[in-house]
């Protein structure tokens, strides 16, 4: 380690003052993020590509050749910061300059690194609001090589991890439209064959209504857009009543959606985490028959295809509703059972190459993780170049 040296941050780099003009300063080129792009409850940045996120919950760092600027994203911080956040918020917009003996790249990893957030966000938590201004930034020990080439080595070494996770989640986005193509195309009637008949959704479900009759009979579960959560998994608090007598009992396999929307928009959800949970009265539960193969019915649900045929049913104004006895009396083209699980492979087949390219995303971010943590503390050092 004598080859590296740690300063503060106020020692490394100069912090803007916040009076930057973005009009004589062309870098400060700060992308607002508006509440719209903002999931509420988790600060989850819904739109990254016009966000610019780096993968970073409630802040953000912008790297470009004169400097990094390091922002708070303005709208409503009790929604964007929570404990647990993987980003900051500064108290203004701060571009940051690099001294000579440190490579701006260097810098903008060493500013994602978990040496680096693991502190900042001790900071910005000390007052009780999750935000760090200058003077606590300034604090900050940052730890670098002194040769410039060696911290040169070590950018070039995480770079190759960014391109492989940018090249994977590229690969990800392709065949995530190609399973959509498929997925339309598969659960639209064939008009050529004698297998599909059209029949009511009631035909192939039944309801499910079996309810608590004491407290806490079993966990409580919520329905989201993005699948089914434990409650107080899903949200920092349990939000469920103290008292969820009557509550909907769900099976392991059961169906469930929210039968109200304010744009329209009805996701299905099928029940995988317990063997039994509970939900709220709100919801409408139901399993498939003999008739149904489980698998397909989740496709079909949340297909292009069903949205079409459910445009009719839809009741109400600025609020819309879909109660479960409507869509029991909803005409649908359905093919028999055994085409059923036929297409159900199919789509298993390209879901499952999704979800082993996700798995190898995070494995990606993992490892970066990890290399960040011991290359850019000088536990572990780079010999050469062609290690690197």
């Amino acid at each position: 380690m004598s080859n590296w040296q740690t300063n503060r941050f106020d020692e490394v780099a100069d912090i803007g003052n916040g009076q930057v003009d973005p009009k004589k300063e062309p870098y400060c080129n700060f992308v607002h993020i508006g509440p719209e792009n903002v999931e509420s409850g988790t600060g989850r940045i819904l739109n990254p590509e016009i966000a610019k996120d780096l993968g970073l919950i409630s802040g953000k760092y912008e790297f470009d050749e004169k400097s990094i600027v390091y922002s708070k994203i303005r709208p409503n911080l009790n929604k964007l910061c929570t404990p647990n956040f993987s980003g900051l918020c500064s108290a203004d917009m701060y571009p940051i300059w690099p001294k000579e003996f440190i490579s701006k790249s260097y810098l903008y990893y060493f500013m994602q690194s978990p040496m680096f957030v693991n502190e900042a966000v001790k900071c910005s938590m000390r007052t009780g609001l999750p935000k760090i201004n200058r003077q606590d930034l300034n604090r900050i020990k940052i730890n670098f090589p002194i040769s410039l080439d060696t911290q040169k080595d070590i950018v070039n070494t995480l770079e190759q991890w960014d391109t492989a996770i940018e090249k994977t989640e590229a690969l990800i986005d392709a065949k995530e439209r190609q399973f959509q193509w498929l997925k339309s195309k598969l659960l639209l009637r064939n008009p050529n064959s004698k297998h599909w008949k059209t029949e009511t959704l009631g035909h192939y479900i039944e309801e499910k209504k079996d309810k608590s009759t004491v407290p806490d009979l079993h966990p409580c579960l919520t329905s989201s857009r993005r699948g089914m959560f434990l409650q107080d998994e899903y949200f920092s608090k349990q939000v469920a009543s103290k008292d969820n007598t009557g509550y909907k009992i769900m099976s392991r396999g059961d169906f469930t959606y929210r039968s109200m929307s304010d744009d329209g928009t009805f996701v299905f959800n099928k029940q995988d985490i317990v063997d039994k949970g509970l939900i709220s009265p709100a919801y409408g539960v139901f399993a498939p028959n003999k008739h149904m193969d489980a698998d397909f019915l989740y496709y079909f649900l949340n297909s292009s295809v069903f949205k079409r045929a459910l445009a009719g049913e839809i009741q109400g104004g600025t609020r819309t509703a879909l109660k479960l006895n409507a869509l029991k009396k909803l005409d649908i083209d359905i093919p028999e059972l055994s085409e059923q699980k036929a297409i159900t492979n199919k789509l298993n087949t390209a879901k499952c190459e999704i979800d082993l390219l996700v798995k190898l995303a995070d494995q990606y971010r993992t490892q970066k993780r990890g290399l960040m943590q011991k290359l850019l503390s000088g536990e572990w050092h780079i010999k050469n170049k062609e290690a690197a």
